[in-house]
């Protein structure tokens, strides 16, 4: 008789693998959160643009940002953080911040994000 030998993944390396997957998504779904801000930031600032380059002043930016924050849930920045300049008859809306999103005891994830209405 031949021996065969035995192929697969034996039980404490199917642990470890479930472990690391888990551990995996959990960094995953924390992440999740400060994207989906950034992208309605984006928008937000694209429309601020916009606006600003149909005439409006800059206290109406800054209300009607205030206003697009409330309903989208942007928390990271508030109105009085945004730069605006003219660049080639455009108006150019900016801003840079920082968000932490906790992970473990004091173990952390910080995301710099730099939102921009000006096309690249």
């Amino acid at each position: 008789m031949m021996k065969s030998r035995q192929r697969g993944i034996s039980l404490v390396g199917m642990i470890l693998v479930g472990i690391l997957l888990a551990c995996g998504l959990f960094v995953g779904f924390k992440m999740v959160g400060p994207f989906m801000e950034y992208r309605a930031l984006k928008n937000a600032v694209a429309q601020m643009a916009e606006e600003a380059n149909r005439g409006a002043s800059e206290s109406e930016l800054r209300s009607g940002y205030e206003r697009r924050a409330d309903v989208d849930r942007i928390k990271s920045v508030k109105a009085n953080q945004f730069t605006l300049r003219k660049e080639g008859g455009q108006v150019i809306v900016e801003t840079e911040y920082q968000r932490v999103e906790p992970l473990v005891g004091n173990i952390s994830l910080l995301f710099d994000f730099k939102v921009s209405s000006q096309r690249k």
